[in-house]
């Protein structure tokens, strides 16, 4: 399929009709459009102390399928060739395609001949919310020149040449720098692809996908339900009851809309919490440990190392230290005698590492369990 090169306000390329159902190659899509198939919501879930997300899939993702969020994606495929499906669009990929959905545009890649295989680093990716850039615009006025890339976005623009280029190596530098340097990053990759015309728009500006409300909202409200008890004992069945669902149905529902069992992400929400508590506050952290909903020492400092790649105590410790360069929990600190010094990338990984692991639990029923943080 040709391109069509445009500016950032230029006329959208007439996306061709889906005829293959975005969740597999070869397969026929019901209705043979993909206004037919309602995507799956996928909730984004950030970490600590950073305004965007930036992660690598493996192949086979467990949760990679025909999705939405409310989150922009710059998507960049590393590996493997197959065919692309944003909004309204079907078209090809290769290594070096790289591709900025704008929130909730349904998205999703299938490569070809890899059945059985294990691709490491398939993709890279970085996710923000709107409200992060439109905060910073607030702050920096002259950052409402990247506005029309985020117009664009909402239909999906893929990026060529040198742009395209010039986008992989940026993205390969904010998986490897510290905090300030990755928002400069990412600043300077907005600005770039802002001004290209090095660029194709997708999918075609008329599109309108049947979005499932209903998930994202019941989504919302039970994070909204865990975030005011989180310092308390928590159980599935509340949630479900919240909810309107039975304990059952609402732990498949979570499981498949967050790509998390409900304990794990609930001590995960935790953890969080008590990144934050560490940072601002000098109370011991035993009063830290309960005020977040954990019900023992020895469990809140395995849950913090397995997420934080350090204790409690060394994360403040290393939060202190490097609060003004370096405020980011995730980051090892390669001076401290205590932690070890490894691959900014497997530490990023984040949420799609402990989604993928926990993938052979996705049929086990938290009914009844506490979450026993």
């Amino acid at each position: 399929m040709g391109h069509l090169q445009t500016g950032p306000r230029g006329p959208s390329r007439r996306a061709e009709t889906i005829t293959e159902w975005p969740g597999g190659a070869g397969r026929a899509a019901p209705g043979g459009h993909s206004a037919d198939i309602v995507p799956d919501f996928e909730l984004i879930v950030g970490q600590p102390r950073q305004s965007f997300r930036w992660t690598v899939h493996d192949h086979p993702y467990p949760f990679a399928k025909w999705h939405y969020h409310p989150e922009y994606e710059l998507h960049l495929i590393q590996k493997t060739s197959g065919k692309m499906f944003v909004g309204d669009y079907i078209g090809n990929f290769e290594p070096g395609n790289l591709v900025l959905t704008g929130p909730n545009l349904p998205h999703n890649w299938v490569s070809d001949n890899v059945v059985g295989l294990t691709i490491r680093d398939r993709d890279m990716l970085i996710q923000f919310s709107d409200e992060t850039v439109r905060d910073m615009m607030r702050v920096a006025p002259e950052l409402e020149e990247v506005e029309p890339l985020l117009d664009d976005a909402r239909f999906g623009i893929e990026f060529h040449g040198e742009a395209a280029r010039f986008g992989a190596q940026v993205l390969q530098r904010i998986g490897t720098a510290g905090p300030a340097r990755r928002m400069l990053y990412f600043l300077e990759l907005l600005d770039e692809l802002n001004r290209t015309r090095e660029k194709t728009i997708l999918s075609s500006r008329n599109y309108a996908p049947t979005l499932d409300h209903a998930v994202s909202d019941t989504i919302s409200r039970a994070i909204d339900f865990l975030i005011g008890k989180l310092g308390e004992e928590i159980r599935l069945s509340d949630v479900a009851h919240h909810c309107g669902m039975s304990d059952a149905a609402f732990s498949r529902f979570f499981k498949k809309n967050t790509g998390h069992g409900f304990v794990r992400y609930v001590n995960r929400m935790r953890v969080n919490r008590a990144c934050v508590l560490l940072t601002q506050q000098d109370r011991p952290v035993t009063e830290i440990c309960y005020d977040t909903g954990f019900n023992n020492l020895s469990n809140f400092n395995r849950q913090f190392l397995a997420m934080c790649g350090m204790t409690p105590s060394e994360y403040r410790r290393h939060a202190k230290r490097n609060l003004k360069k370096s405020p980011d929990p995730y980051r090892r600190d390669p001076d401290s005698p205590h932690v070890h010094t490894e691959n900014a990338a497997t530490l990023q990984r984040g949420l799609a590492d402990d989604a993928g692991s926990s993938h052979k639990a996705a049929g086990r029923s938290d009914r009844g369990r506490r979450v026993n943080a």
